[in-house]
């Protein structure tokens, strides 16, 4: 199993680039950031430091989407990353939520979604593509390489994913929602004609080490709400009852009364009281490292290639370091 690092680009960008640094030297392989240009710094700018001070770290967004830059710019940024440090880049993609939202605007839909994930990875390989009608090429790549992995939840967003990307990305962490989704990407990709193994699964979510569990608790409850917004959009579409969905994802938004994106992704976030200790306890990694160990060999033996640490709590160091000398160790390659 990899593991990767997920951290929000807030200044000093100095404090982000320390932190991938601590993180490869504790057994980390990618280095993932969010990206919500309004809401934190801009991330391609970032990478470029980060690659310039690892050796072998790979990293990218968790994730960007098709709108806030046009695709031939989204492809070029990691094509030029990729000429100057050697494919070092990955590029985690959505429809958008934050990023979108807080600018006003709505998140794209599926379609736009698949024609960007071809357009993207073909444009920054070095193949022609056709962006808003038009065909172009990057005449100046060469030997470049991007996978793209999609970040889904929804029945239609799933089977997107399986059809049309290289990974996928599960922004939790509960064993029975990861094998019901992993499964529902892999038949897709099954039904068009593609390997399913072949597929990247990537499990993303907080991670908590320590023994007080209900400060890690505290401390995580952020991402309850924020997956919430992806819940609440599935709501929407196909109510709280439904086989597309699985209640164990749905139920628990039933007293959400709205996000304020401004707290979005931050311990503290006051938009998730709504979010009960269980969805925490499922949806995150928390308790002594043995706990993280053994929820990872249950991902793992459902198939999930990597765990991506998202850290946005009080115990970054902590946690990077305890994954680095006790967790990884008993997981990693």
């Amino acid at each position: 199993m990899d593991f990767g690092l997920v951290l929000q680009t807030d200044p000093p960008a100095s404090a982000v680039v320390g932190l991938m640094r601590r993180a490869e030297r504790n057994g980390f392989r990618y280095g993932w950031t969010f990206d919500s240009c309004v809401l934190w710094q801009e991330p391609f700018t970032i990478y470029s430091r980060i690659l310039e001070h690892t050796r072998k770290l790979t990293v990218g967004p968790m994730v960007t989407n098709p709108s806030t830059r046009t695709w031939e710019v989204t492809a070029s940024s990691f094509a030029t990353l990729n000429e100057m440090y050697g494919n070092r880049t990955v590029c985690g993609i959505g429809r958008g939520d934050s990023a979108m939202r807080v600018a006003g605007r709505r998140p794209a839909t599926l379609a736009r979604l698949g024609e960007a994930i071809d357009a993207i990875r073909d444009l920054a390989e070095g193949r022609e593509a056709t962006v808003d009608g038009q065909a172009m090429k990057l005449p100046w790549v060469r030997d470049g390489r991007l996978p793209v992995w999609m970040a889904a939840y929804g029945p239609k967003a799933l089977a997107l994913a399986g059809r049309t990307a290289d990974g996928f990305i599960l922004q939790l962490a509960d064993p029975f929602l990861t094998e019901w989704m992993i499964r529902a990407v892999r038949a897709a990709a099954e039904e068009a004609g593609r390997d399913p193994d072949a597929l990247t699964i990537c499990v993303a979510a907080p991670a908590y080490v320590g023994e007080d569990l209900a400060h890690a608790r505290d401390q995580c409850r952020w991402f309850g709400g924020m997956v919430g917004n992806h819940v609440a959009d599935l709501v929407s579409r196909y109510g709280d009852h439904s086989d597309l969905v699985p209640e164990a994802l749905t139920s628990y938004i039933k007293s959400r009364e709205g996000y304020d994106y401004s707290h979005h992704g931050r311990a503290g976030n006051p938009s998730t009281d709504f979010v009960p200790d269980e969805i925490v306890d499922r949806f995150c990694l928390l308790g002594p490292p043995a706990a993280h160990i053994e929820k990872l060999k249950a991902l793992r033996d459902l198939g999930v290639d990597q765990f991506a640490v998202y850290a946005m709590h009080d115990a970054r160091e902590a946690v990077i370091d305890a994954y680095g000398a006790e967790i990884i160790p008993a997981l990693g390659r």
